[in-house]
């Protein structure tokens, strides 16, 4: 995403994806009486809540092999960034699965259509082709937002995204937009178009402010911690994809390694196949910084995790310690090691069943 010149340095882009057996996503906040133990992991998922403030720190925790669930504010709707491309890939490998598409189906690019990232990076010349299997990397493991606005133009647009997980029983997740239309929210400008040439700094300024705060108020592309938790347990139990694609989109998740967020907690001998999303920052507040995923061991136990944060006032670093204090809280409490091996890589690997029927992205 692209904005004018007088905070172009200070932005940092997103470049930062019924529950069956989860009794306990009923209830908004804590655990219900069948995830009571440890209880002392919900107090501790409730301070985080409370040291993210004034922002908003929304959590899902989701044990896949007990199905107990810890959650905060997970019944709140936050914008997801590029969070949305693990839906989007996921929509796209559904219609290869049934035909309407091919992974080597070439799609053209032209200048006129780029926004930020790698493609734009490289991009020669006026016009580019690239395969659906190289746009679905760039999109995921790379966040590309030029690849996922030209997949979504492949498969028709952001309403069959949102159409493929409600047909998967996913409620609280919509995808309606594509990064260019988010471009004009942001800027607060009309779709296409561009701001006055004759724009002063503070005229500027002023135009940013109401973007963003349109932004934050905007209920599109959004999606709770409930319903991201629920897409990842879908997809880990095959329940979102067949076998082939499962792998396919877990290890597009596996190799997202840039941003660092639950990543940067990850014990020893876990992996996580996880999706990030991140707003530029506007005069100290950042709209949306989110990390959804999935820690795994080698003994098959698996953890859902999905972290929304929305409005915060905490630089960077803090916000990137929070997530990582998040991830270790969650595998100390649930998956305690008390001889810790070393970790396992994140790069794709095949798995054994119980790992996984089936693999991340904008974590910009």
């Amino acid at each position: 995403m692209s904005l004018p010149r007088l905070y172009a340095r200070t932005i940092a882009f997103g470049l930062c994806a019924g529950l069956f057996a989860i009794p306990s996503f009923a209830a908004e906040a804590g655990a219900t009486p069948a995830a009571r133990q440890p209880t002392g992991l919900q107090m501790r998922l409730d301070a985080l809540a409370q040291r993210a403030r004034p922002g908003t720190l929304g959590i899902a925790v989701l044990d896949l092999r007990s199905g107990e669930a810890w959650r905060v504010n997970a019944r709140q709707a936050f914008p997801m960034m590029s969070v949305f491309k693990a839906p989007v890939a996921g929509a796209v490998l559904d219609r290869i699965e049934h035909g309407g598409l091919s992974m080597e189906l070439t799609v053209v690019i032209r200048r006129r259509e780029l926004s930020s990232g790698t493609i734009r990076d490289h991009f020669e010349g006026e016009r580019m082709i690239f395969t659906v299997r190289q746009l679905l990397a760039d999109a995921v493991s790379r966040s590309d937002n030029t690849a996922v606005d030209a997949l979504l133009d492949t498969i028709g647009g952001p309403r069959v995204v949102t159409a493929f997980l409600r047909s998967r029983g996913i409620d609280g997740m919509r995808v309606d937009l594509g990064e260019r239309d988010f471009q004009s929210v942001f800027g607060n400008l009309e779709p296409g178009q561009k701001p006055p040439a004759d724009e002063t700094d503070a005229q500027q300024l002023a135009r940013l402010q109401r973007g963003y705060r349109a932004y934050l108020v905007d209920p599109r592309n959004r999606s709770t911690p409930d319903a991201a938790a629920q897409f990842l347990r879908k997809l880990w139990e095959g329940q979102l994809l067949p076998p082939e694609p499962t792998r396919h989109l877990l290890d597009l998740m596996y190799a997202q390694t840039t941003p660092s967020r639950l990543r940067l907690g990850l014990p020893p001998g876990a992996r996580l196949a996880d999706k990030c999303g991140t707003s530029y920052t506007l005069e100290g507040t950042t709209a949306a910084y989110n990390d959804i995923g999935i820690l795994s061991w080698p003994d098959g136990h698996a953890i859902v995790v999905a972290a929304f944060l929305t409005a915060s006032v905490d630089p960077k670093g803090e916000r990137d310690a929070l997530f990582a204090d998040l991830a270790r809280t969650v595998a100390a409490a649930l998956h305690p090691q008390p001889d810790a091996g070393p970790s396992a890589p994140n790069g794709p690997a095949r798995r054994s069943r119980d790992e996984s029927t089936g693999r991340g992205g904008s974590g910009r």
